[in-house]
């Protein structure tokens, strides 16, 4: 093929939809003849804001390499005409989009999809309706293509996100549409309650949130698609009877996720649902949040080659793109080496990439750590030990949990405003609080290699009739920092299900509490430690210790909680540990 040095942008170029409406989109494309591979990004955020069209990948780029680059408003955004309505919109929408794309004059007919989060959701959504166009994909940092979930986590409200979307991500075009000439006092409102919005997070109950009940038209929108439970067991509905009518999407897809991503969990499950399909698929996994691929995250800096822009000192995020498409939309298959391993990951603590044969590892030796401490008397509550072997006695722990002063959030997979509070952060100011219990095991005397999914069972009581475990993995450095691997949390009442609410009764339970996944080595010197607590805020709505949630009430009270572990209630972490050698 001829050297491709200018381009072509048109603006602003109509898709009819079947229904007759219209959305719009800007197209990058060789300024030559011919006819090209196109690949499409579908997006609720504005097409012609450069942080938001394209984020990591660069349109000009693609375009020199030999595509047809589209950047589509979905319905009801922006450009485009309709009402937005999220998700469910994106089944036939895209499946029209994809098909409209495939027949314009300098398409070649075989389309590729892109992007992340929102954009990934219209990538695996259109995938399910199956256009005969669309080739290959690569859905970055998205929610669950087989549970729906988005700012959830087992029914319990990532608050915080959803806050934060809606207000910053949303409400602006949203509101615009509606208000005409009153925008610019609206959008100052917006403004400041954005620039509050830390404060703005405490405030309960959420249905009564100011920044959007003081817009009425908003209000409706916020707790239909983003706060109740219905709309998220609609889309879980629908998502079920498509993979049941068709099964799961067979097409190639590259998944794209980071270990500090507040949807870390559901692009893994995804990558294995796909793979379970058809072995036509990849997997990278860095060091990063969500859409933020430098080298330095959160707390801690990975180096120069963690980062999107120079993976492993060979690629970026561009390259890797125009490498699977290449392969997939080129007909010449001959950009991906026939052996070369599906899976990539970055390996925490000693900082290198690895290529893999499957995700999860095979060789994975699931590893119990087991809780241990001198008892629920001891008044040093942070000299609990993770022991490899039971302790032969009995015993227990206990903290109170008082859902008014809640154990605030300091990094992990977040989605605050602005990125803010995301990633690995040294977690020595929150430990010492009296409502967290600490098991760290001996410093180490060899390396430990954890990679792959991460799970505690606990045998807990609380004389509350409903309360949260709150789960983290941590790394602690010789000079006592630690730093955190990865989480997770459970609601009591939903320990079966959201659909089989149990409340408590004074008993011990079994839990079961799924910490995601992570990849780090910890090194010699360092130490492996869990933390327990009974919120995780603003990240997670907290619990009120009533039977209710703060969606609908802000009464509160507290709960005296106890964690048993030794023979009788055997409380542990299971470490997915990789052999050494």
């Amino acid at each position: 093929m001829t050297e491709i040095n200018q381009i072509i942008v048109d603006r602003e170029v109509s898709c009819i939809l079947r229904d007759g409406v219209t959305l719009y989109a800007n197209i990058y494309r060789p300024n030559q003849e011919g006819v090209y591979p196109v690949l499409l990004t579908r997006l609720p955020y504005n097409k012609n804001l450069p942080d938001f069209s394209h984020r990591y990948l660069d349109p000009i780029r693609l375009a020199m390499n030999g595509y047809i680059v589209i950047i589509q408003d979905v319905r009801g955004r922006f450009a485009s005409e309709g009402e937005f309505v999220p998700m469910l919109q994106e089944f036939k929408d895209g499946y029209d989009a994809v098909e409209w794309a495939s027949k314009l004059p300098y398409s070649n007919g075989d389309v590729g999809m892109f992007g992340m989060s929102y954009y990934a959701y219209t990538q695996l959504y259109a995938a399910l309706e199956r256009p005969p166009s669309l080739k290959a994909i690569a859905p970055a940092m998205t929610g669950s293509l087989i549970n729906g979930e988005r700012f959830d986590r087992g029914g319990i409200i990532e608050m915080a996100a959803i806050e934060t979307w809606v207000l910053d991500s949303i409400a602006p075009d949203f509101l615009k549409k509606l208000k005409g000439s009153e925008y610019k006092d609206v959008m100052e409102e917006i403004t400041h309650d954005l620039n509050h919005i830390e404060q703005w997070h405490k405030y309960m109950p959420i249905k009564d949130w100011p920044p959007i009940k003081k817009h009425p038209e908003l209000s409706p929108f916020f707790m239909k698609y983003f706060v109740d439970h219905e709309f998220d067991d609609q889309l879980r509905a629908v998502l079920g009877q498509k993979i049941k009518g068709s099964g799961m999407p067979t097409l190639p897809a590259y998944h794209i996720a980071g270990w500090y991503d507040n949807h870390l969990g559901h692009t893994l499950s995804n990558y294995e649902q796909m793979q379970s399909s058809k072995e036509n698929q990849k997997l990278i996994v860095g060091p990063w949040t969500h859409g933020f691929f430098d080298s330095d995250i959160g707390e801690r800096s990975f180096g120069l080659h963690s980062s999107g822009k120079s993976i492993d000192g060979e690629d970026d995020l561009s390259s890797i793109h125009i490498k699977w498409f290449d392969h997939w939309l080129k007909g010449k298959n001959t950009s991906i080496k026939a052996d070369e391993d599906p899976v990539k990951i970055f390996v925490m603590g000693i900082n290198k990439w690895r290529s893999e044969k499957e995700w999860p590892l095979k060789r994975t030796e699931y590893t119990p750590f087991y809780f241990d401490s001198d008892g629920f008397a001891n008044v040093d509550m942070k000299s609990g030990k993770l022991l490899q072997v039971p302790s032969e006695k009995n015993g227990k722990d206990g903290y109170i949990h008082d859902p008014a002063n809640p154990v605030p959030s300091h990094g992990g997979g977040t989605l605050f405003f602005n990125g803010r509070n995301a990633g690995p952060r040294d977690q020595r100011g929150v430990s010492e609080r009296e409502d967290i219990v600490v098991y760290t095991s001996a410093p180490l005397t060899e390396s430990v290699e954890v990679t792959g999914w991460v799970k505690v069972f606990l045998w807990a009581s609380s004389n509350a009739v409903d309360t949260d475990f709150a789960v983290k993995l941590v790394d602690v450095f010789p000079d006592g920092r630690a730093f955190n691997l990865t989480d997770g949390i459970i609601r009591a009442k939903y320990r079966e299900g959201i659909k089989h609410q149990t409340l408590l009764n004074g008993e011990i339970i079994k839990y079961e509490i799924d910490l995601w996944a992570t990849s780090n080595v910890f090194i010699p010197g360092h130490a492996i430690r869990i933390e327990i607590a009974s919120s995780n805020f603003p990240r997670f709505e907290v619990n009120p210790s009533t039977g209710g949630t703060v969606l609908n009430t802000a009464e509160m009270a507290k709960a005296k909680q106890t964690i048993y572990h030794g023979v009788k209630y055997p409380s542990h972490v299971i470490l997915p540990v990789i052999p050494q050698g």
